[in-house]
This record gives structure tokens, C-alpha cells and sequence, in this order.
């Protein structure tokens, strides 16, 4: 199972630019390489955003390259951004549980989606998972 981050971690948009670049890439990425990814960051940017994900756990050194002639590090995630988004919203739900139940959050997300079809598949899967979740607590 993948690390959770620190709950109190806070992002900028250029870290969560860095961790997308990451997230969309099958292969682990060097700091040239994400600056070519994505034509606003620098490379300063790129590496001081790398030094505190590396801080904070979000992503490891997967590997020392060559880039041209010179050992550069690549970085890879350790969190998958499903992971990562989960542990945000749920985090987020922490500071709001007093104020709003479980059943008007479902509610809401079911009352989002247009398509019938896939409607009913998340209530047949809600429906197991229930049943599993009750399952495991007894």
C-alpha cells in the first residue's frame, strides 16, 4: 500500500503542476525533463518544488541518470494522485463532518452524474460495498 501524505501539507499550484507532470508519466522523470513538460515552470522552480516533495514524502528518487553527460536524479511519485485526491477530500470532510453527513455528500455526487446507466452502477456498487463495509464490522 502506497504512503499516505501528511495530513497538514499544503501545496502550491506549481507543486501540484510538478506532481501531475509525475502522475501523467509512466516513467520516472528528471527536472529537465518536467521543465519540458511544462513550459511554465523553471528550472529552479522545478527543483525547489522537488526538494519539498521529496521533504514531505510525496515523491522518491527512483533512479540516478545520465542527462547528456551528467548523473542527474529522476523522481518518481510515491502517492498515486487517486490516492493523493482521496486523502485531500477526506481530509477536507474532517473539518466539515459537524456540518454535513455522509448521506447529503453521496447525495450530492450521485445528483452530478446524468447518465443513467452509470448511475445505477454506482448504486450497485455502493450496494456491495455496504455490504462488505457491514460485513467486515461484525
Amino acid at each position: 500500500m502506497k504512503q499516505k501524505p501528511p495530513i497538514n501539507i499544503s501545496l502550491t499550484k506549481r507543486d501540484l503542476d510538478v506532481l501531475n507532470i509525475l502522475w501523467e508519466s509512466d516513467d520516472p522523470k528528471t527536472a529537465a525533463q518536467i521543465v519540458k513538460a511544462g513550459p511554465e515552470l523553471t528550472m529552479n522552480t522545478v527543483q525547489a518544488v522537488l526538494r519539498k516533495l521529496l521533504k514531505n514524502k510525496l515523491v522518491e528518487i527512483a533512479e540516478i541518470v545520465y542527462s547528456g553527460t551528467v548523473l542527474t536524479r529522476s523522481y518518481k511519485p510515491i502517492i498515486s494522485q487517486e490516492d493523493f485526491l482521496l486523502h485531500k477530500m477526506t481530509s477536507e470532510y474532517q473539518s466539515l463532518r459537524k456540518k454535513i453527513s455522509k448521506v447529503s455528500i453521496l447525495s450530492a455526487l450521485l445528483d452530478t452524474e446524468e447518465d443513467t446507466a452509470r448511475i445505477d452502477q454506482d448504486l450497485s456498487d455502493i450496494e456491495e460495498l455496504v455490504h462488505n463495509y457491514k460485513k467486515t464490522r461484525h
